[in-house]
């Protein structure tokens, strides 16, 4: 503007200043330092002038704002925006408010330089991992490859997120004419008609194929065999026509966890149905969402129906069958209008009678369930010598424990310095028993289940007995050597399994 000014001689200077909507001082300190030969600064204001920062005027301002963004770590952890979205809006009132005025805009600055920016939450922590998941999962897939080796089917099982059926909104979006989205409910109440489904879903492994039945009533074991049973009639046993062996893997939780006693009782009338040995692997608590199903099946059906409400079964049922994907998945539905009552309760007699075996590794987490069928009509059987009369003291009898009552009274003596504590709950068995009832598991091989129906007690209080009695007499070198030969004696247990149970007890067995 000065070279403009100097060019244009007398009256330059206040036509540059209107051209340029500047002041005629502008220009004419322009000119003077044209004139004096200074070299240009490279910027308009000089070092140093300006407005100052709200940062350097108000020295306390910095701390004050760290100290409401991070009130667990360096400020007060009673500050008054510890229950509140924490937005530079709601933090620049509240700096005010403290007597340091301050924008949002300069909020935001001051946060960027301290490195902070928004975040959302990370799901990372997992909780506590039980010891043996990686092992589990090795297990898992151990057997799922000798299975599929060996042309046997191997099926992924779970319940799917129960849908409200009606118009009501579904994640996702669809194209559609603009300004016409489809119009749903307000409210996400369920229709006392339609009520909701519940898809349960059955994923082949090998076929990458999937079945699901979408029930209408609730999400018991029942119905979750139930649909195994459908997907074995309508696609199993035509896809493995010599298939002896079924393997299962299936969440830890739910309609078909490994505690839930319905759960087993139903797989064991599946396998007497089919004529399959049917083995079940558990995925280890807390590791659902890697069970295959989850990402091979069911987050296919989610994103084939996003934004489409599920207004009655047919159309879950028709979205599902739809379902596919460019490397080949396919997909069947079938609905599910059966009543599935809940709280079925299963006694410890019919879980004692169950023809089911536990593997040597977490026998809870795997466990293989065999083929037996129940008659209707109990065959003839030929006369037979009468079983000894039963007597709770035949338990410690010599010939089934191998050592004499008061050999049976000192080991037990010996363990109870270590082993009879009182934490908790008081036992249902008392130590004396339990310590016999771990002698006759090593002596004459009986299971767990038909001595906890011997000695009135549950399955898994029973199991947790073996485990704890077999490291007592392991820690004190007390070897207890499996007998030779049957006891004639073990006759008088199987009758009284019969009596209690009702049916011959299948593992009532020794290893001689």
């Amino acid at each position: 503007m000065a070279a403009e000014a100097r060019g244009l001689g007398h009256g330059g200077v206040r036509a540059v200043a209107q051209a340029a909507a500047v002041s005629e001082t502008t220009v004419r300190k322009g000119v003077f330092e044209l004139e004096a030969g200074e070299e240009p600064l490279g910027r308009v204001r000089r070092p140093g002038g300006g407005r100052k920062r709200v940062v350097d005027l108000n020295p306390g301002l910095r701390p004050a704002l760290l100290a409401l963004v991070e009130p667990d770590v360096r400020g007060d952890p009673m500050s008054p925006l510890r229950w509140t979205v924490k937005s530079t809006r709601t933090l620049a009132q509240e700096l005010t408010r403290a007597g340091h005025r301050v924008s949002a805009d300069t909020v935001a600055d001051l946060l960027r330089q301290e490195g902070f920016s928004l975040q959302a939450n990370a799901k990372t922590i997992e909780g506590s991992q039980h010891p043996d998941r990686d092992a589990q999962f090795r297990y898992l897939n151990e057997q799922a490859r000798a299975h599929r080796d060996a042309g046997q089917p191997v099926i992924s099982v779970d319940t799917k997120k129960k849908e409200l059926v009606g118009e009501f909104k579904n994640n996702g979006r669809q194209w559609r004419p603009t300004g016409e989205p489809v119009p749903v409910n307000v409210h996400d109440f369920a229709d006392p008609q339609l009520g909701k489904a519940v898809p349960y879903g059955i994923y082949d492994l090998a076929a990458d194929t999937g079945w699901v039945n979408v029930g209408t009533d609730h999400d018991t074991a029942a119905f979750a065999v139930e649909s195994i049973r459908r997907w074995w009639h309508g696609q199993g046993r035509a896809a493995y026509p010599q298939a002896a062996r079924l393997l299962i893997t299936a969440d830890a939780g739910g309609s078909n966890g490994y505690r839930t006693r319905a759960w087993k009782l139903e797989l064991a009338r599946l396998a007497a149905e089919t004529g399959l040995t049917i083995t079940v692997c558990h995925l280890p608590p807390g590791t659902s969402k890697w069970n295959k199903i989850e990402h091979r099946l069911f987050s296919h059906i989610t994103m084939n129906w996003c934004g489409r409400p599920l207004t009655s079964h047919e159309v879950i049922v028709q979205s599902i069958a739809a379902t596919t994907t460019r490397t080949g998945l396919r997909v069947s539905a079938a609905l599910d209008t059966n009543t599935y009552p809940t709280g079925v309760r299963i006694d410890d007699a019919e879980m004692a009678a169950l023809p089911l075996t536990r593997h040597a590794f977490h026998g809870d987490w795997n466990y293989a369930l065999h083929p037996q069928p129940r008659p209707a009509v109990p065959a003839a059987r030929a006369p037979q010598a009468p079983a000894p009369q039963w007597d709770q003291a035949l338990l410690s009898d010599p010939a089934l424990t191998g050592m004499s009552r008061q050999q049976l009274d000192a080991l037990t003596g010996t363990l109870a310095l270590d082993g009879d504590t009182r934490r908790g709950r008081p036992p249902r068995l008392a130590f004396p028993e339990q310590v016999l009832a771990t002698v006759l598991h090593l002596q004459v091989a009986l299971a767990a289940e038909p001595l906890a129906v011997l000695f009135g007690s549950s399955r898994t209080a029973m199991h947790r007995t073996l485990l704890k009695n077999r490291k007592l007499l392991k820690a004190h070198g007390i070897v207890i050597p499996p007998a030779t030969t049957p006891p004639v004696v073990l006759t008088a247990l199987q009758a009284r399994v019969l009596t209690q149970t009702g049916e011959p007890h299948n593992k009532i067995k020794t290893t001689c």
